[in-house]
């Protein structure tokens, strides 16, 4: 067997963090080593450490970006290859795919909260603006301070 080629059996153990790598769900390594140190991926149900063994028919949950995964594991693999590749290792369920697709569609409708705010932080120009149309004029907002003096 050559190093790095793609496995049907469950001769080889590969790490939990190397085969979600090959699969191409996370961008490095070090990227999929953090979710499973952060507790984002699952094994049968069970929070899963990096170096953890995948084995054939494994169901893995996993949340990538803002979307949950659910994917059995069909081939075994430690190096990253082709997209065409990374979709053979695995076949996700069709409940997963209908949950990621309907997230994805509400994503869309809903804006980015951030991206409402168009003009940014305001200028001096525009909180003097601001001020005088609240009714306040130059220099009666620091009366309209209250003091801690006795007076």
């Amino acid at each position: 067997m050559a190093k790095g080629s793609v496995v049907k059996t469950d001769d080889v153990k590969y790490r939990l963090d190397k085969w979600i790598w090959a699969a191409r769900f996370f961008k490095t390594r070090a990227l999929a080593t953090e979710a499973a140190s952060k507790g984002r991926v699952k094994v049968n149900g069970a929070l899963a450490k990096p170096g953890r063994e995948v084995r054939l028919g494994d169901s893995i949950e996993m949340l990538v970006q803002q979307s949950t995964w659910t994917v059995k594991v069909l081939a075994l693999s430690n190096v990253r290859g082709s997209a065409t590749i990374a979709q053979a290792l695995y076949k996700e369920d069709a409940e997963s795919l209908k949950r990621r697709l309907d997230a994805q569609d509400s994503r869309k409708l809903t804006p980015e909260p951030a991206e409402t705010i168009r003009d940014g932080r305001p200028t001096k120009r525009n909180r003097r603006d601001l001020e005088t149309a609240r009714g306040r004029q130059d220099g009666a907002a620091w009366d309209d301070r209250w003091s801690a003096g006795i007076d």
